[in-house]
């Protein structure tokens, strides 16, 4: 991630703006998330749901969530979680930081067979 970025995510994950204090959406936190993958060679496409804590297998990689929030006065306009996701054969990192679900390509999962993005929060 681009040190230039790193304010940006780090305001997203605490709810911060540049917007006045009374015209701040308060930020609520998911139970979990729910993914979509799609293995770039079958084009299949594949939903996943985890809960917060957890990790689960796709393809080669392990995706584990830390962490999901959303705007609390609109849970279905914004999501935006903090995901770990290790290549299982190689056993090196491969993401780690907050994905948008709104901007899937803002910081996105850099991987030749698969793409992982975020849906929404549980």
């Amino acid at each position: 991630m681009s040190a230039r970025l790193a304010p940006v995510f780090l305001a997203l994950a605490l709810g911060v703006s540049g917007a006045p204090a009374a015209a701040q959406s308060t930020v609520a936190s998911g139970d979990g998330v729910n993914l979509r993958g799609l293995d770039k060679i079958s084009g299949l496409t594949t939903d996943l749901a985890l809960s917060v804590g957890e990790t689960i297998s796709y393809g080669r990689m392990s995706i584990s969530l830390i962490s999901c929030r959303y705007p609390a006065d609109d849970p279905s306009a914004e999501a935006y979680a903090f995901l770990e996701i290790i290549h299982e054969t190689r056993n090196e990192r491969m993401f780690y930081g907050w994905m948008v679900a709104s901007s899937p390509a803002l910081n996105a999962l850099d991987d030749a067979r698969y793409d992982v993005w975020v849906l929404s929060c549980q």
